[in-house]
């Protein structure tokens, strides 16, 4: 019975505190829907100074490392003769290490190197976050940075200790704040690339080019090997076309030499013997070799292409613009929120 009065009590209690709280908001109502009419027109004003936000996607999937199938035994027959045709280097970009390649340091500082059609004017992606961020403006007061020029395909590692300083910077804002690479499902090897600018040129663009440099760099580090292998078999092939040539040239040397030669001077012919011999082993390692080198072409085609883009960035992109209707509406629902914690707090406090 006791614990029943004091619930009572305790409901009544609460109930007359919401209507003391209710009161006090109301009393202040003159403060809560001033400072909610500023925060609405600060809403109104930023949602007409905030610029545009353009985001461009690109998705692409891997191929998967499926072997070389009927090539397995022929493969094999080449490892013998201590070639590798397997062609197995890109694993260590697999998945996961994919993606953290395309937030790299060098891959983005390549896709910023790379160069760009501007209205009518060539010049790098460097140069156009440059003018997008106003910073040459800037710089015209600093006689250094005012001549710094970040060219289109220029060597990075010539670049002075300023130029490393000023991609540094792009690149932490890129990576940080505008680009974003993600696996929506781990058991889909499909991945997505998203660039955010205010710039809808430079979101597309860095975004294609960025694409392009990290298949470029993939490419070449996953064929790494059967490259290699194919350069030593065509050294090797034309080194041994070579030695047969001279060996035909031998063989019609000597029977030159031995034309009508007596029957009974047997000795002399076997000089065109061994050219004969020769001839005949060069054709055997030569034909040999072609077949490992046409094995190595197929090795090789097999590697590449390694990224499949599926979806490429198309203009006009997708925007996130704050509209005016939306920019009122929230300025003036956070202004009258913060005020009623404000009126709460020092409340409390007093």
């Amino acid at each position: 019975m006791v614990s029943q009065e004091n619930e009572e009590i305790s409901l009544k209690e609460l109930i007359g505190k919401g209507k003391e709280w209710t009161n006090y908001f109301l009393s202040q109502w003159k403060i809560i829907l001033i400072i909610g009419f500023v925060g609405a027109g600060l809403g109104l004003s930023y949602s007409m100074v905030k610029k545009p936000e353009y985001t461009a996607s690109l998705s692409f999937a891997l191929e998967s490392d499926g072997g070389s199938g009927g090539l397995g035994g022929a493969l094999g027959l080449a490892s013998q003769f201590g070639l590798d045709l397997n062609g197995s280097g890109g694993g260590m970009f697999a998945g996961a290490n994919l993606i953290e390649l395309f937030k790299s340091r060098i891959m983005v500082q390549k896709a910023l190197l790379a160069p760009v059609d501007v209205n009518g004017k060539r010049m790098s992606m460097a140069e156009m976050y440059i003018q997008n961020k106003g910073w040459r403006t800037k710089w015209d007061e600093n006689a250094e940075l005012k001549k710094l020029q970040f060219l289109p395909d220029s060597n990075a590692e010539l670049f002075t200790r300023q130029q490393d300083s000023v991609l540094g910077m792009i690149y932490s804002d890129l990576s940080k704040n505008l680009l974003t690479v993600y696996q929506k499902d781990k058991k889909i090897s499909i991945i997505t690339m998203e660039v955010l600018s205010k710039n809808e040129l430079f979101a597309k663009y860095f975004c294609e080019n960025l694409a392009r440099k990290v298949s470029q760099f993939y490419i070449n580090v996953k064929s790494k090997k059967s490259r290699i292998n194919m350069d030593i078999l065509n050294r090797q092939t034309d080194s041994i076309r070579a030695e047969l040539n001279s060996a035909i040239n031998g063989v019609a040397v000597a029977n030159d030499n031995t034309f009508n030669l007596n029957p009974a001077l047997n000795v002399r012919r076997a000089t065109s013997t061994k050219k004969q011999v020769d001839v005949q082993a060069n054709i055997a390692i030569l034909s040999e070799l072609v077949r490992q080198t046409e094995l190595a072409k197929v090795t090789l085609r097999n590697d590449i292409p390694l990224i499949q883009v599926i979806d490429k960035p198309i203009l006009p992109l997708p925007v996130d613009r704050l509209g005016k209707l939306k920019g009122i509406i929230l300025g003036g629902f956070l202004g009258g929120f913060f005020t009623i914690l404000y009126l709460t707090f020092k409340r409390l406090i007093a």
